[in-house]
Formats: C-alpha cells, structure tokens, sequence
C-alpha cells in the first residue's frame, strides 16, 4: 500500500519505520504536560530532578542514537524479507489471524526481553558496563524509556522487534500497528504516573508501577519483565508484589508487600 500525504507517496515499510518513533516522542510530550499533577506522580518532582543520575538532554541524545539504530535495522530488515510485495496480506487477514499475530509477536518480545534483560542484571560486567545507564534513571519518566547503552538498545529492543515481526510473520502494514502499539505500552510503563482510567493499567499487570519497583534498589533484581505480562516473573519466581499507597505530601508509592528471595 502507498499512502498520498501532500503528493508524498509512503510506503507499508517507511510508516512501519517512522510511526513509532514520532508516536514514541508524541506520547512523551503528553505525559511531560501532565508531569505536574502531584497527586498522581510515583515519585515526586524534586526527586525526579535530584535523585537521576544523568542530565536530561543526555538522555534525548541517547533515546535518538537509540531511534536511528532501529531505523536502520528495520529498514535492512524490511528489504532482506522483501515484504513489500506482499502487504496486500493485510488486507486478506482475518481479525483472527491479525490477533494471532499480535499474541505471537507480544510473547517473543516479552520472551527475548526477560531473558537478556535479566542475564544484563545477573552478569556484573554486562550491568557494570552496559545495562546500569539506563538505571541511571532511578525515578522513570516518559521519554527516559528507551534511554540505554547502544548495545543494550540493539540486543534487547531492535533485535528483539526483529524477532517478533519475523515469528508472528505479520506484514508491514500490521507491524505499524505492533510496533506503534509496543512504544506507547513502553512509554506507558516508564511515565512516572498513575492516572486513572488508564488503559495500558485496566489490561495489563506489567505497568508503571510495577516497573517502578525494578527501578529501585531492592526491587533491582525483580520484575523484569517487559512490555506486556508478568508471566516469566511468575513463573521464575522473580515477581515482586507491592502495592499503592498515598504519600503523606501527595501523590502514590509502590511499595513491595513482602520480601522476596535473592535471586
């Protein structure tokens, strides 16, 4: 499919590439607007600017050597399979096998994430050296998701989306709606708020919350999972449960409600 915008023909493959990021800084720029409801912040807004150990213009530095490393995979990844030819798929797939799609696709990225991002945590030289920039950020916040070493962003987000769009064998076409999908639920996971009537919290337990508990110290080597379930953390035995409660001076902490093995 090619779509006119203003006489500019774009492609399945060029949208599949773009959307994401644009969306991904979109969706940021939403959540920085709504960073000054106290009342709904995990963390307050003195902790988010003194408690991060990195400037924040660093980290749009880092997110957008992220964004052009991905673009450059999906655009070799997009010519090696050829799919171009065949995104009329799109429009022949049943609601049934685009969810199957989905269903494939999210499992392998939760899969491959879990496991190298529990391996980074577990090996001290990969934490040292590689995995502990992106915990430079030990209060979360929205366009800080995709801040890591470039390695890490390769292995575990670019390889990994590779993974998921291979397996699922979905088209171009739905990989725009995967990958579109996958960076709001990221963005989502690393916001730093808990607002009611979110989406992302009624369908799924892996959430803002929860992945602010890996964030913090004692949760370090805990809910490792990401971007969707929690199935792996359950099943390995490395789920922290916690809970919300109101701060005394506003706004929520998730608090661990018991203690947990070392893994």
């Amino acid at each position: 499919m090619e779509m006119m915008n203003g006489g500019l023909k774009l492609s399945d493959e060029l949208l599949g590439t773009f959307v994401p990021i644009i969306l991904y800084w979109i969706y940021s720029g939403i959540y920085v607007l709504l960073g000054s409801l106290e009342n709904y912040r995990l963390h307050t807004k003195k902790d988010e600017d003194e408690k991060n150990l990195v400037p924040k213009k660093d980290v749009v530095k880092g997110v957008l050597l992220q964004q052009a490393v991905q673009a450059v995979v999906a655009t070799i990844l997009f010519a090696v399979t050829g799919s171009d030819s065949e995104s009329t798929q799109a429009h022949q797939a049943s609601v049934f096998v685009l969810a199957r799609q989905f269903l494939v696709a999210m499992m392998v990225l939760d899969t491959w994430q879990y496991f190298m991002h529990r391996y980074m945590h577990h090996n001290k030289f990969l934490y040292r050296h590689i995995h502990s920039q992106h915990h430079r950020l030990i209060v979360p916040y929205a366009f800080g998701a995709l801040y890591n070493h470039p390695l890490e962003g390769l292995l575990l987000d670019t390889i990994g989306g590779a993974l998921s769009f291979l397996a699922s064998g979905m088209s171009p076409r739905t990989s725009i709606f995967f990958f579109s999908f996958a960076t709001l639920k990221t963005v989502d996971d690393h916001c730093g708020l808990w607002l009611p009537g979110n989406l992302f919290h009624l369908f799924f337990r892996n959430n803002s919350a929860y992945h602010d508990i890996h964030h913090q110290l004692y949760g370090n080597k805990y809910n490792f999972s990401q971007p969707f379930f929690v199935m792996w953390d359950r099943i390995l035995g490395t789920y922290m449960p916690y809970s919300l409660e109101k701060r005394s001076k506003g706004g929520l902490e998730a608090r661990p409600t018991k203690e947990c093995k070392e893994n």
